[in-house]
């Protein structure tokens, strides 16, 4: 017999970047484990194959057209979601963008590429977060069950030095404040958030990284687990922050690495 908290019948979770890599990993574990999913997007095409791939499941599964970094474009999104699926229970602000190659130092980083990467990794996580947060802390006033999850998408890049990556780093970084403060400031409705810090992981994003030769030779020695990470090594940890069985976790940081950042 299944441990029933991991039981995510009934529940709705909120995906951004939800349409491949970690996002989808995550999404994938939790229809498994009975919740319906609502995935954000910005790709209409990866939207399309992950409903339909989820829906197999026999859950409820909604995917939508948003640019995190647009905030009325959330803020449509989010009603809509709502709409559809009638409440959302846990919201995984996953989507972001990397760093471009250019510049060969932070002193020369243009303003533009500075906000290219805030506006998505950090503004949208706030957005997201904000519409989110109000949902669950109207829900609960309103009678219903109060409760709810608030997990952001961080990386390693937020607690090691990430050399010509500051503003990605930064975002990061910003994510686990945010999560940290926002536990304590919703614990009373029953509303707990979390990061999760993703090492290497295999992902359209990392794809040049992850199938360079150098890189390979010189990083693959680096992690314990000898391989990269994939998308549905997220599903466990989104299964239980999600479930019951946390109810009483809140405000932690978990890295998921395959050890690379304690070799």
């Amino acid at each position: 017999m299944a441990y029933a908290p991991f039981d995510l019948k009934g529940k709705v979770a909120l995906i951004t970047g939800g349409n491949s890599g970690i996002g989808l990993g995550m999404a994938r574990a939790m229809a498994a484990a009975g919740a319906n999913v609502a995935l954000w997007g910005t790709n209409a095409g990866k939207n399309a194959a992950a409903k339909a791939e989820l829906e197999k499941t026999g859950r409820q599964v909604t995917a939508l057209e948003c640019d995190v970094g647009d905030e009325a474009a959330v803020a449509q999104a989010f009603a809509e979601t709502v709409r559809q699926m009638g409440r959302i229970d846990g919201c995984f602000a996953n989507a972001g963008v990397s760093g471009r190659g250019g510049a060969t130092s932070f002193a020369d980083m243009t303003s533009e590429e500075w906000h290219r990467v805030t506006r998505i990794n950090l503004d949208g996580a706030f957005y997201t977060f904000r519409a989110a947060a109000k949902h669950m802390v109207e829900r609960a006033a309103s009678g219903d069950k109060a409760g709810g999850v608030l997990v952001g998408t961080a990386s390693l890049a937020a607690i090691e030095g990430a050399q010509r990556s500051e503003h990605y780093a930064a975002t990061k970084g910003a994510l686990i404040s945010m999560a940290r403060s926002m536990s304590v400031e919703f614990a009373r409705y029953g509303i707990r958030a979390h990061s999760i810090l993703p090492g290497w992981i295999e992902t359209n994003m990392t794809a040049n990284a992850t199938s360079n030769d150098k890189f390979i030779a010189n990083v693959m020695p680096r992690i314990p687990m000898r391989r990269w990470g994939a998308g549905d090594d997220f599903g466990g940890i989104a299964v239980y922050l999600m479930s019951d069985a946390s109810r009483y976790h809140t405000g932690d940081t978990f890295v998921i690495d395959g050890g690379y950042s304690l070799f």
